[in-house]
């Protein structure tokens, strides 16, 4: 089959603009086969080379006595004690979602899984982070159904327990909605396995599902805005099957255990291509593919579709040669493709033959380590003005307005989805704040959350990063797990737009700054830009995930607020309301700065947290909401009323940070004050739990009343 000639047209629908075709020719010398190009295309997108990000990527804080490995390879690898560390990432599929949501969001899960388990690791958690557009938007409902399955169907038929995540809701969602995948796995510090390719003439083996069209072009779909050609795209949709990825993960880790493997690489975005590229690029070695070899499901396939196909479930090795029968006979076994497609080679070179033809002979250095590097400009976002006036409004009757919002509402329909309990080992389920899971055959727990508020990092990106990352740091401690690590999921608009370039370098500095302040490196993570339709972009959305260690079970907080039990606030409230929940849900009004975040008082406030840990009996971080929303939920989870002495709406409602509510006895909070008098921060009593009613003031409701509206809203509004 004869090669489309190279045209104008062709370079622009491949992503690749004039100058960086300029380079192509000047690399080679000479004009790029049509598979070339297609490889370029996979190689210099946005998704693969990180092209606008990297100047700023390289200054996030990374490294920590407890980081084993960070950002570079397939996840990051975090030391938890015991010769054990736990393996963890967060990733994007974006783009396929809306076009396909449930085979978008189910291979999104798919992928994050094989990146845990390419380094050895057995997946133990699943989070995901989900923002769509306005619940009345015609396409709102199809998506989030369809996203849900998707998550719930490829995770629960992989067998991994989800335990927390986000969903979200706003206009700016309307044409791209974001689905963000987190999975954590345990390995052993001495059996980790990374991909850099080593050894001359080593065998490069290809492993798992057949190759098909699906997918073909993905990653560079994934590198552009949408318009009105969108379902033009949808075959570059991949399509998933968790019932051969579990396979796929039994065998891997069982070949780990014979010695065979020298590196190992998942398939993900850009296939092949990207999978072999990358392992070449790490261990300074060229590659030779020989594409007659490589399993496949459909007929007459080329060479261009092998080499950018997204089809799932597969993975790229080097293999030891005096271990091949000893790997095969693990495939075999499996029931999947094992089959050796080509060789390392000791020049800086890509080289694959399809046919006894050479299709692609290209420097491999210039497609990975080498890709375009782009500083964009950019333009810091101006300060919002000061918030001018205080709403007013009854507090019950804002509360109501809140928790019927779906944005702040129950979420069980979401996560009862999910298979939460699987493996056995989980302590805490969603809904509760951080997921807790058992380190398996120990007493030791790990806990991990997903946060980021939008609206603020919008107003003020600096801020808004600081916050996401202790967000996330409060969300573990309230648990009283130690923060350990961080993972990100950088989600923006155009960057070729000076003002989202500002907004992505503001969160980007914001988010280091929170980082080392707090001790929990980004060890892993990923870039989603061109966010945008018909040049709308989303709300800035860079999303922290996080874990944290409880080193002994017996003593994290996971109790809930009893009949009696004292109300405490740690932390000062200033009635912060510029970009709260209050103002957008209640009266649709999104002005003022976010609340600053002071990461000292962060650390003093969560170290006085993990060391009073034993007389808290309940704990919450004060977030979306603030003081009235978070004091409702500990009385909601715990069936019992509430009664506050509070009633002004800034104390209420202000979203200050560093904030956090305790629920103990009497004689615990007494305790407390005398600890918190030593530790130099600032606790109050508040309130008290009782009765059956939620009181602010002398503003009251029936807890019932409420937690049928909680419950029920989010249902009746989008399930």
């Amino acid at each position: 089959m004869q090669e489309p000639r190279i045209t104008d047209e062709l370079i622009e629908s491949h992503g690749l603009n004039a100058a960086e075709y300029a380079e192509i020719l000047r690399l080679l010398n000479r004009p790029p086969t049509f598979t070339e190009l297609g490889i370029f295309s996979a190689m210099w997108n946005e998704h693969c080379s990180y092209k606008s990000s990297k100047k700023w990527l390289r200054t996030l804080p990374t490294t920590g006595p407890q980081v084993i490995c960070g950002p570079g390879e397939n996840a990051g690898i975090v030391d938890i004690g015991d010769g054990q560390c736990v393996v963890f990432k967060m990733e994007s599929h974006n783009h396929p979602s809306y076009i396909e949501p449930y085979q978008g969001a189910a291979t999104g899960v798919g992928g994050i899984l094989r990146d845990v388990f390419t380094m050895g690791a057995r997946p133990i958690a699943a989070m995901n982070s989900l923002s769509f557009g306005e619940p009345t938007h015609p396409k709102t409902r199809q998506l989030v159904h369809g996203v849900v399955e998707g998550v719930g169907g490829y995770g629960n038929c992989f067998g991994v327990p989800t335990v927390g995540g986000e969903v979200r809701f706003h206009p700016s969602y309307n044409g791209n909605c974001l689905v963000n995948a987190f999975a954590a796995g345990l390995a052993d510090t001495d059996k980790i396995f990374y991909s850099a390719a080593s050894g001359v003439g080593m065998p490069v083996v290809y492993l798992g599902a057949k190759t098909g069209r699906d997918g073909v072009g993905g990653a560079t779909m994934a590198s552009a805005e949408f318009d009105d050609t969108i379902e033009e795209k949808r075959p570059t949709v991949q399509v998933g099957d968790p019932f051969t990825e579990k396979r796929l993960m039994e065998a891997t880790l069982e070949l780990m255990a014979t010695g065979a493997v020298i590196s190992i690489q998942d398939m993900g975005a850009a296939g092949l291509t990207c999978s072999a590229v990358e392992m070449g690029d790490k261990g300074n070695l060229g590659v030779r593919l020989d594409l007659n070899r490589v399993p496949v499901r459909e007929e007459n396939m080329t060479a261009y579709e092998m080499m950018l196909s997204e089809s799932q479930e597969r993975m790229l090795m080097v293999l030891d040669p005096a271990k091949e029968a000893e790997a095969k006979a693990v495939f075999d076994k499996w029931d999947l493709d094992f089959a050796i497609v080509g060789e390392t080679i000791d020049e800086d070179r890509f080289l694959i033959v399809h046919n006894d033809q050479v299709m692609a002979d290209l420097p491999l250095k210039a497609l990975s380590g080498n890709a375009p590097e782009y500083d964009r400009p950019w333009v810091e976002t101006s300060p919002a003005a000061a918030l001018d006036d205080v709403p007013e409004i009854d507090p019950i009757e804002a509360l109501h307005a809140l928790i019927s919002s779906p944005n702040y509402a129950a979420k069980q329909w979401v996560y009862e989805q999910y298979d939460m309990q699987v493996m056995a080992d989980t302590v805490q389920v969603p809904g509760l704040g951080a997921g807790i899971v058992r380190v398996h055959g120990t007493n030791k727990g790990l806990a991990f959350t997903s946060d980021v508020t939008p609206r603020y990092v919008a107003a003020n990106p600096y801020e808004g990063g600081k916050q996401a990352v202790a967000e996330a740091y409060r969300n573990l401690t309230a648990v009283g797990a130690v923060p350990l690590a961080t993972t990100d999921n950088l989600n923006f608009g155009n960057p070729e737009k000076p003002e989202v370039m500002g907004q992505f370098v503001g969160a980007i500095k914001g988010i280091g700054a929170a980082v080392e302040a707090l001790d929990m490196p980004i060890v892993s993570g990923n870039v989603s830009l061109y966010n945008e339709t018909d040049g709308n972009a989303i709300l800035p959305t860079p999303t922290i995930g996080a874990v944290g260690l409880i080193r002994d079970l017996d003593t994290a907080i996971s109790g809930t607020a009893r009949e009696g039990h004292v109300l405490l606030l740690l932390g000062q409230s200033q009635g912060h309301l510029g970009q709260s929940a209050l103002l957008a849900e209640v009266f649709d009004r999104h002005e003022g700065d976010a609340p600053p975040v002071d990461l000292q008082a962060e650390r003093r406030h969560g170290e006085f947290i993990r060391a009073n840990r034993e007389m808290i009996r309940a704990c919450s971080d004060l977030s979306d909401g603030g003081l009235a929303l978070a004091a409702f939920e500990m009385a909601e989870a715990g069936n019992v009323g509430l009664q506050l002495a509070v009633s002004d709406i800034p104390t209420l409602f202000g979203e200050d940070q560093g904030r956090y509510l305790i629920a103990c006895n009497f004689d615990q909070a007494e305790a407390l004050m005398i600890a918190a008098g030593h530790a130099g921060v600032s606790l109050e009593t508040i309130g008290r739990f009782s009765g059956d009613s939620i009181r602010f003031g002398e503003s009251e409701a029936p807890l019932d009343e409420l937690t049928t509206l909680y419950r029920e809203s989010f249902e009746r509004t989008i399930g």
